[in-house]
């Protein structure tokens, strides 16, 4: 390690130090937050007063569990309206139809009546042939056979129309009565899949909207690290990089983590691109929107000359000890406390503070 020589005459400044060797890492800084995987928001579907909430803060949940109801009494009547309506349009497919059945009642005395101007056109027929009935007297009875056929096509033609008109306003309804089952259902909030609750945003008797997120829900067993990272650093990242996190909660303890994937876009609001790191080990705290800060390390040199950073002045020079003006050094990796130095400093060269 570097040596540091203390040589202020109150005793805790460091006034001057060494130019030493020491393994160095380049590193990229990232704040960033703690964030659970398959996490999602549980949203009102429908308006009205949650009347039901069947969890709190940390509460673990099951896929399709119900954690909550809506009282909105407008959709359960509309799903019932539909239901009713729907049953009535399906029997009228039935054959005990009424309306089906007064047109089958007049198909058969149509069919009756056909077969009676049948026999009655053949008796003319031969009555006529014989010059017993006039030609006028035939033609009236065959006029009339003809009738009767055209009246029972005509009910045989009214009947299908009214079965295939039922048959459709039943799939109509039927429709109807699914969609508003569906709508009914809205009322009841179910958990999409397991996880935890990790925040309550509404409380029993509260009025919501459609769209008002009620809790969010993710999955507790893989807490990871959210970062934001520069694009001018972006092209340092690969997968699998090592990443060091320290959380606002406790600054003094240090998660080591793994940089497991890169997402393609831009972040317009936060203005850097977001990379997942997930922790080695499971963090300490179980909660996810704390803030972090993360320094991913994307280089390691073995045995660099280095010096500390705060020696390091602007225009990256460095002042000797006993130099008249600082003098102008070539630097390489820059970490958060150390500077490697590539040319214009020797080893065990003194230095002093700019």
């Amino acid at each position: 390690m570097a040596s540091l020589l203390v040589l202020s005459s109150c005793g805790n400044k460091l006034n001057e130090t060494q130019a030493s060797r020491k393994d160095i890492s380049d590193l990229v800084f990232a704040p960033g937050t703690l964030e659970s995987d398959d996490r999602y928001e549980l949203t009102a579907q429908t308006d009205g007063y949650l009347v039901k909430m069947n969890f709190s803060e940390g509460t673990l949940v099951k896929n399709g569990e119900l954690l909550a109801i809506i009282d909105n009494d407008q959709n359960i009547i509309n799903a019932q309206s539909a239901n009713s309506l729907h049953v009535i349009a399906h029997e009228n497919t039935l054959s005990s139809a009424p309306a089906l059945l007064q047109i089958k009642a007049n198909l058969q005395s149509a069919v009756a009546k056909l077969k009676l101007d049948q026999q009655q056109a053949e008796r003319f027929k031969r009555l006529y042939e014989n010059n017993s009935v006039s030609k006028t007297e035939y033609e009236n009875a065959r006029l009339t056979l003809i009738s009767s056929q055209a009246t029972l096509s005509a009910l045989q033609e009214q009947y299908q129309n009214q079965k295939m008109t039922a048959l459709e306003n039943e799939v109509t309804q039927r429709y109807a009565s699914d969609v508003n089952e569906v709508i009914s259902q809205q009322n009841q909030l179910k958990a999409l899949h397991a996880g935890k609750i990790f925040l309550k945003k509404k409380q029993l008797g509260d009025y919501v909207r459609k769209g008002d997120v009620i809790a969010t829900i993710g999955n507790p067993g893989l807490i990871y690290a959210r970062l934001n990272v520069d694009e001018n650093n972006m092209s340092k990242l690969k997968i699998g990089q090592e990443i060091v996190v320290r959380l606002n909660t406790n600054k003094n303890k240090i998660y080591k983590a793994v940089l497991r994937q890169i997402l393609p876009a831009f972040d317009e609001a936060s203005r850097s691109f977001l990379v997942k790191a997930y922790f080695k080990e499971k963090p300490d705290l179980d909660i996810i929107g704390t803030q972090l800060e993360a320094n991913i390390i994307t280089g390691t040199k073995k045995n660099a000359i280095v010096i500390p950073a705060l020696f390091l002045g602007y225009g990256n020079k460095v002042t000797l000890k006993g130099g008249k003006k600082p003098v102008s050094v070539r630097t390489g990796i820059v970490s958060t406390d150390w500077v490697e130095i590539l040319s214009g400093l020797k080893e065990n060269e003194t230095i002093t503070a700019p």
